[in-house]
């Protein structure tokens, strides 16, 4: 019998300016919330809340994690399997 794998993570991608943001963290804390934060994300991209917005461009999603505190603003692709995070604080 074949073994069973969970549900297929989305892919996460970053930005040109969420990826500059990455280059100014530096605490290990700070990375290690951050990874935790992506892997729900990626896990149920909706977990998020909507950010109301124009319908016409993708509609941007808000994930906090008020414990680690840490805040993505993303969107989910139109099959669902990639997750863009546009802004992140940590």
């Amino acid at each position: 019998m074949a073994p069973q794998h969970g549900p297929r993570r989305a892919r996460i991608v970053f930005s040109d300016s969420a990826a500059k943001q990455l280059e100014n963290i530096s605490s290990e804390s700070e990375i290690h919330a951050l990874d935790r934060a992506l892997v729900v994300v990626s896990v149920d991209p909706d977990v998020g809340e909507p950010i109301p917005g124009d319908a016409a461009g993708p509609q941007l999603r808000q994930y906090a994690d008020e414990v680690e505190r840490v805040r993505l603003l993303y969107w989910v692709s139109a099959l669902r399997t990639v997750v863009v995070v546009a802004y992140i604080e940590v």
